[in-house]
């Protein structure tokens, strides 16, 4: 939609020397911008038939929009003034990105909205190829800059050939002080339904204001050939997915935007150091709710399967939440009205491991140290998961571990570790949920430390085996 603001959002932050539109040359986007300021000047003229305002009461009968930043032509379109629409602003800040709109920019529609444009639940795929450069945690990057440069061109020039594109904002994390905003650019409104489904509602500026959002760029009509760009072949026939987290920037193409669970695993490491410069820090974890209180605990993806009781209590099921002196929220939408979006620091922490060996007790009270250790361990009966995040992250897990310590010592939060294998067989679940309510009353089960004893000698040399093969040097205060 058009107003004074925007006008001036796009004038003051796109200054002509920076614009890097794709074929058109500094002369003609000179021209362009000067019949973007004249049509602008026309629409808040006083002659007009219409009057801009910043009262969200008056609605226009007829607004006219310019359909492509080097347009010639307007187009008369009728809507109420709440309705999001075309706007320069946000014409020329998808240039800059380099779609360039040919008609139509659908910005942040409502579920009805979408639905009327085509919208529709699609099939779920998984284990679409997923390629990803600077992964800290995972090592080599298996994607290079080149390919990365030369699939994002390709995508930005089919956005740039279709009539109308969908554009959804988001955030990562619920609270704005401490989140990452997201922008989708996408050919297809199921798409960006599916990613609405996922980030948290932001106002429709927000990304205009941040310094440095994530983009999405979705083509859902492309498949081999981005397959062939990235070497996957057939292995891209229903599609592939390209992740930057140099630029936070994230591809997908085909039908990789319906395999949620790994565009979340990708949104979250494109996430994490804009999490962490604005003074949060990510963890693979998720909340538990009781009242005012909440556990943090790590590990439990099979377990949730298999125990639905246990996902009542849960903030959100899915694994991802963001710690900061605010407090710490779900990284991912809840869609719990009813529950508020920040907490306030977890009153303990809960470490899942499996072990069959008899090595780990049903439950053990950990010192600070001893749970820095398990959560940077990660150990899952005989593999190791490091801070519990099995998907790409560009953090060092030792950071996020000291960074745990840290919290726990200072805030003298209690932590546990759960062992749920005994003798090769998964703990049942109304045991373990007995035991989760347990935790969250404050009526703790009798709990033993960590015991000695050969098996759990064993494990201490696999522990340290491990740790010591992966990263060099471990605080002192870390112990088994």
């Amino acid at each position: 939609m058009v107003d004074g603001d925007d006008r001036l959002d796009w004038i003051a932050a796109i200054p002509l020397h920076s614009l890097a539109i794709r074929r058109r040359s500094t002369v003609v986007m000179r021209i362009a911008l000067k019949n973007q300021l004249s049509r602008a000047a026309a629409i808040s003229s006083p002659s007009s038939s219409f009057k801009l305002s910043g009262d969200p009461s008056i609605s226009f009968s007829r607004l006219y929009v310019v359909s492509a930043p080097l347009a010639e032509k307007t187009e008369t379109l009728t809507a109420p003034r709440d309705v999001s629409g075309v706007s320069y602003g946000l014409n020329w800040a998808l240039a800059v990105r380099g779609v360039v709109v040919k008609d139509k920019a659908y910005h942040n529609l409502k579920f009805c909205e979408l639905q009327n444009l085509g919208a529709s639940t699609v099939e779920r795929f998984s284990g679409l190829p997923f390629l990803v450069r600077g992964n800290t945690a995972g090592g080599a990057p298996e994607i290079s800059k080149a390919q990365f440069k030369k699939l994002l061109k390709q995508v930005t020039s089919h956005l740039s050939s279709i009539s109308s594109v969908f554009v959804q904002d988001g955030a990562l994390g619920s609270f704005s002080k401490c989140d990452a905003k997201v922008r989708a650019i996408s050919d297809s409104s199921s798409a960006v339904l599916s990613l609405a489904n996922i980030l948290w509602t932001v106002p429709n500026r927000a990304i205009s204001h941040d310094s440095c959002p994530v983009m999405v760029y979705i083509a859902s009509s492309i498949s081999s050939s981005a397959g062939d760009i990235l070497g996957l072949g057939a292995q891209a026939s229903n599609g592939c997915a390209a992740v930057d987290i140099e630029s936070s920037s994230l591809i997908l193409c085909g039908e990789t935007f319906s395999d949620t669970n790994a565009v979340k695993k990708a949104l979250g490491a494109l996430a994490a150091p804009i999490l962490s410069a604005r003074g949060g820090f990510p963890l693979c974890g998720r909340l538990f709710v009781a009242g005012d209180s909440v556990i943090l605990l790590f590990g439990l993806d099979d377990i949730l399967e298999r125990c639905p009781d246990l996902c009542k209590v849960l903030a959100s099921s899915d694994a991802g939440v963001v710690w900061s002196s605010y407090g710490i929220t779900p990284l991912f939408q809840t869609g719990a009205s009813t529950r508020p979006n920040l907490f306030r620091k977890p009153a303990s922490i809960i470490l899942a491991s499996s072990d069959s060996t008899g090595a780990l007790p049903l439950l053990s009270k950990l010192s600070p140290g001893q749970a820095a250790l398990h959560f940077l361990a990660g150990y899952q009966d005989g593999k190791f998961v490091p801070a519990y995040n099995n998907g790409p992250s560009p953090i060092d897990p030792l950071l996020l571990a000291k960074a745990l310590y840290s919290q726990l010592k200072d805030n003298d939060i209690p932590s546990f570790l759960i062992n749920d294998n005994n003798g090769g067989k998964h703990i049942p679940c109304d045991k373990l949920n007995n035991l989760v309510k347990s935790i969250l009353s404050g009526a703790l089960p009798e709990s033993k430390p960590v015991a000695s004893g050969s098996k759990v000698g064993d494990l201490k040399g696999k522990y340290k085996s491990f740790l010591s093969g992966k990263f060099q040097e471990l605080p002192k205060e870390f112990s088994f």
